[in-house]
This record gives C-alpha cells, structure tokens and sequence, in this order.
C-alpha cells in the first residue's frame, strides 16, 4: 500500500522536486480558497477580512456562519450542519477552506479540519487507537483536490489574539517573496514513543536551488536557532521556544497525543510553535497512540514544500491517516513558490 512505503533516501526527493517545477500551477490559489468566519466571534470576522485583503481572495470567497459559545467540540449533529451550511454557500471552483476560529477544533474525537475535509469518521471514534482510514490525498500530485478527489482541504487560522493573528497572515502572505537562506531540523529525542516517525527524518544535506540545510539531530530540543523553516520532534512539550526565530513559512510541530487539543491542559498545545513564530503547525485532538502515519511524514512534508505548495497541500498531503489531526496556521503560506 502506498502510505507503507518508507521513503529512506533523500535521493527519492529530489527528482519530485525537480518534477514538480514543470507545473507552474502547482500551489493553490487565493480565488480558490474560501474563507469561513463565525458571525459570532468578532475577532473571527476581523481576522477573515483581513486574511482576504493581505491575500487577495475575492469577496465572494467569504462565507459566513453561526457558532455560539466557542465550544472546543462539536457532536456529529450539530458539525454536518454546519458543513452543510458552509457548502451550500461555495462554488466548485473552491478547492480549500480555512476556518477563522479558534474554536471548535474538534467533532467529537475527529479534528474538525479532517471532518470538514473528508467528513466525519464516526468509526474512529469507536477506538481512537485504531488504525485510520487511509487520506487518498497523501503523497499526491493534484492541485485540484476538490476536481481530483471531491474533497476540500482544509486549516484552521486561530484568532485568540488578533494582534497575532495579524502576525501570522504577514507572515503567511511574505513568504516566498524571497528565498532566504534556511534550515530544516528534525529532532530524534530520547522520549522513544514519541519517536515513532524518526525513521522518516531525511538525511543531512544541502539543497542549493533552495537555500536550505537539512538537519536532522539526536537532541531534545533546540535552543537559539535563529533560521528554521521546519522544526519536527516527538516530545510532550517543546522548551527554549522564545529562544528560536521562525523563518516567514516556517512549519513546525511535535508528535504527541494531544497537542491539537488547543485549549486544554495536559500537553503542549500547538497553538504555542504558532505564538513562537511558525507559520503552520499540526496537532491531534484525541488519542492516536503513535502510529507514524496519524502525523505529518517528513520526507514526503518536505518534498512537496519545497516544490512549491502550501503549507496546507504540503501538510494534507504528508497524513497516511488524517482523521485525528489538526491543521493549523496560515494555509497559503508558499515560502517555495514558482512565479
């Protein structure tokens, strides 16, 4: 099966990268995206227009919609609705959506991003360590995932703070003006369960046309790194993150149970590489215990961001099994665009 294929070689990389740059179209485009705001959460509606206006997404692309109490969960009944309202409000030219909240983040024990995008898998819920449902996205070519797969890619963009949240669609929108020299590191940390995906870590290298050193470590954590596009590791919490500068486009999480729960307590949120200075980040809501495939591959993350997609094709496409995991942060965030 495609998802159990281990990509060992930075050799496998390459040549999709040089693939991919004949497709000058191969990045999502703002007028394909819409923008869902939640009527009731003013910093959700100020934050939707200006993600419009710093992207250029058309006016028309803006869909509204009703959640009152910013529950952190949504039960299967009440989510359909809402999908439904937010579909009927959409043409089939929209290929992605991103949900200008923070939240809800999760329908019952799916990450709401995976429930918009692919529906709601009641069948995980039954066993959340489970094997999921395979992502027919993943590792794929398609830049119309809506056309190619019927399916609407989709992150979420918290607003807890708007003055933030500001930040982060700058930092979105700057990305890839200028490809600025970089490094991706990839932290294999003594917390052995959570090192589940370390096989995939791509080996040391230097990719010039791109200006960016792979770095993958035996280390817990990193401390005054001042140059990070992709920071993964497997650790309950992260520290030394005030110490890092996040490149424009930076991605960034860690692998444990619980970082996509974005308001609760009992691990590091995501919601943390994104006040750091990341661009976009990933997180589970509930308990996918550590199969490699229900987090973010890193071979195949870092294949498809440096031909050229967005944080969240990049994202999507690197999930085997993407039913638990959210996706958060700045979806048009392109720090390897071809213009």
């Amino acid at each position: 099966m495609k998802y159990l294929v281990v990509f060992s070689s930075w050799l496998v990389v390459l040549p999709a990268v040089a693939q991919q740059a004949t497709n000058p179209s191969y990045a999502l485009k703002p007028e394909q995206l819409a923008i869902v705001v939640n009527d009731e959460d003013a910093n959700s509606v100020a934050a939707g227009e200006y993600y419009r206006q710093v992207h250029n997404v058309p006016p028309e692309n803006l869909v509204h919609v009703n959640i009152t109490g910013k529950p952190h969960k949504l039960d299967a009944k009440r989510f359909r609705e809402l999908r439904q309202k937010i579909h009927s409000q959409i043409t089939s030219q929209i290929q992605a959506l991103v949900l200008v909240w923070t939240a809800p983040y999760a329908v019952e024990c799916n990450s709401i991003t995976s429930a918009m995008t692919f529906g709601f898998d009641a069948a995980q819920c039954k066993n959340t360590c489970a094997p999921g449902k395979p992502n027919p996205y993943f590792d794929s070519e398609s830049t119309a995932p809506y056309l190619d797969f019927a399916i609407r890619p989709s992150m979420l963009l918290p607003v807890e703070s708007l003055e933030q949240t500001k930040a982060l669609i700058d930092r979105g929108a700057i990305a890839g003006f200028q490809v600025q020299q970089a490094s991706a590191y990839f932290l294999q940390t003594s917390d052995k369960a959570r090192n589940s995906r370390a096989q995939f870590f791509p080996p040391a290298v230097n990719v010039p046309s791109k200006k960016l050193q792979i770095k993958p470590m035996r280390r817990e954590f990193l401390e005054g790194a001042q140059d990070i596009m992709i920071y993964q590791t497997g650790a309950i919490t992260v520290p030394k993150l005030e110490t890092l500068r996040f490149l424009p486009g930076a991605l960034a999480d860690h692998l444990t149970s619980l970082g996509g729960d974005l308001l609760g307590q009992s691990q590091m949120s995501s919601l943390r590489w994104l006040e750091a200075g990341a661009t976009a980040s990933y997180g589970s809501v509930s308990e996918p215990c550590n199969y490699w495939q229900k987090f973010p591959q890193s071979t195949i993350l870092l294949k498809h961001y440096l031909s050229g997609a967005t944080a969240l094709e990049a994202y999507l496409k690197s999930l085997a099994w993407p039913a638990q995991g959210l996706l958060i942060g700045d979806p048009l965030a392109t720090p390897y665009r071809r213009n």
